[in-house]
């Protein structure tokens, strides 16, 4: 087994977005990803990408849950919900948003910091750091049996 986090590193948005889609492909019900990094990173750009995948509408409308910290869709594998959590002040408000019943399905989570103790343990964590231009790195940690499976790190 080779150490984790591994990273991978994407030179622009199509490399992010065919990345999303093989994180969407490994993705099951019950299953959070957590996407960290700076304002700028790219995470709601995967966000968007891995939405896209996993309903298989490459022209799907997906908003920035900035204001409304989350929005649900319909998807082959049941309810995704994207969460965006930079307005929350900690997990307090996680039982508002439905937080409980959304593990049932899959969860994105932008800012996943503010989930406190209720941060899964078995989630798949992405961290982008921004690098020239459109080019980012995803530091990955989580999912060890899937990733090696598809051998991203063979």
């Amino acid at each position: 087994m080779h150490p984790l986090p591994r990273h991978i590193d994407l030179p622009d948005l199509a490399a992010t977005e065919r990345f999303a889609a093989v994180l969407a492909g490994l993705a099951r019900p019950g299953d959070a990803v957590l996407l960290e990094g700076p304002l700028g990173a790219g995470k709601t750009a995967l966000a968007r990408a891995f939405l896209r995948a996993v309903t298989g509408d490459p022209a799907l409308e997906v908003p920035s849950p900035t204001f409304t910290l989350v929005q649900e869709y319909e998807t082959k594998l049941g309810i995704v919900r994207h969460f965006d959590l930079w307005r929350l002040d900690g997990p307090g408000g996680l039982e508002e948003l439905g937080w409980d019943e959304a593990r049932d399905g899959i969860v994105l989570v932008e800012w996943p910091e503010r989930l406190g103790a209720l941060r899964p343990a078995d989630a798949m964590v992405v961290t982008l750091t921004p690098l020239e231009g459109d080019a980012r790195r995803a530091e990955l940690s989580g999912w060890e049996d899937r990733l090696f499976a598809e051998k991203l790190f063979a």
